[in-house]
């Protein structure tokens, strides 16, 4: 595995996520956003973040596993969601969590929330990128 998660003394711990991540690979792999869409085309969840937050969090887990990765590669995530306020977080860690029991996976990367107005398709309330490096 090309990254170590770790929390420097003197940052507070926090549950979900590593405040720093130690990248030593030699491939670096960026995954675009990816929302909560199907195979096909089609959306998962509509009206629901929890559903599309997982949905999301699979879709990255799809991409990485097509170059070769997992989520034992990812050096950093970042979320994107829609009228973000703090009383999302909790679907958002169900979302995750449901998405991490699926992969067995435990979700530690660094990790970035920003608040958005919309994102490319209105139904859309969530798009999860990643950074990965490879061996």
């Amino acid at each position: 595995m090309a990254i170590t998660f770790m929390n420097p003394s003197g940052l507070p711990k926090i549950d979900v996520y590593r405040q720093v991540s130690i990248a030593s690979g030699s491939r670096l792999v960026f995954i675009a956003g990816q929302v909560a869409w199907d195979a096909e085309g089609v959306t998962v969840g509509e009206g629901d973040l929890a559903a599309q937050v997982e949905q999301s969090y699979l879709n990255v887990g799809t991409a990485l596993a097509e170059v070769g990765g997992s989520f034992g590669d990812v050096a950093k995530l970042t979320f994107y969601v829609v009228d973000w306020t703090p009383d999302k977080m909790p679907p958002l860690l169900e979302g995750i969590s449901r998405a991490a029991a699926k992969l067995g996976i435990a979700p530690a990367p660094p990790t970035t929330l920003i608040g958005v107005a919309a994102l490319d398709v209105l139904d859309h309330l969530v798009e999860i990128e990643a950074t990965a490096v490879l061996d």
